[in-house]
């Protein structure tokens, strides 16, 4: 019996020393999505996200391209002023991952860090150019799978409530070049798991 209650108070006490994971809340007109991340694959993009959620960074900036059935993308500061000309183009990582000039913040990405998490619906996954180490700080949610994307790109993190914004997002009118004809602005902070599931 001693030994019993040794044991429950040990795991009790390994509880309690385990600090609970965080997550982000991105919050839209349509609702808030909970996302959670994969340090264990994608630590790098995980890390830049978060510093970028933290410091405000993503706050005002919109969904610049929403394709039904593929993806809704956003995370460009670009997209925050009303010249949608220029969105798509913008953003960088949030400190220097060894690509860019050190001396440029606005010139630093993310070097790839592809992995077997799978672009399902709801996958968060980082945009970038035809170079495999230029993520910045755009972003890609999944509306679909999309199977051709994996082992292409980095999938950081999954949607794990709020799957039904995604498709209000995506089915939103659109222009010629997939921006929403209606900004949608998004908010991000990232909180304690438990507080962002609370009922």
């Amino acid at each position: 019996m001693k030994q019993l209650t040794l044991v429950l108070i040990g795991l009790l006490l390994m509880n309690a020393c385990t600090k609970e994971e965080d997550v982000a809340v991105l919050s839209t007109r349509y609702g808030d999505m909970v996302l959670e991340f994969y340090p264990d694959v994608a630590p790098k993009h995980v890390e830049s996200f978060k510093i970028h959620a933290q410091n405000g960074y993503f706050n005002g900036t919109t969904f610049h391209r929403i394709i039904p059935g593929f993806v809704i993308q956003g995370g460009d500061p670009n997209s925050r002023d009303d010249n949608k000309m220029n969105d798509g183009q913008g953003g960088h990582a949030a400190k220097y991952y060894g690509f860019g000039d050190e001396a440029l913040d606005t010139s630093w990405t993310i070097p790839a860090e592809f992995n077997d998490r799978p672009h399902v619906t709801g996958a968060l996954s980082m945009a970038r150019t035809p170079d495999e180490n230029s993520a910045g700080s755009q972003f890609f949610i999944c509306a679909a799978a999309v199977n051709r994307l994996d082992n292409q790109y980095t999938v950081f993190g999954q949607v794990i409530s709020g799957l039904e914004v995604i498709q209000q997002i995506v089915n939103t009118p659109r222009d010629n070049r997939d921006n929403p004809k209606e900004k949608i602005a998004m908010e991000v902070s990232i909180i304690p798991r438990s507080k962002a599931l609370e009922e």
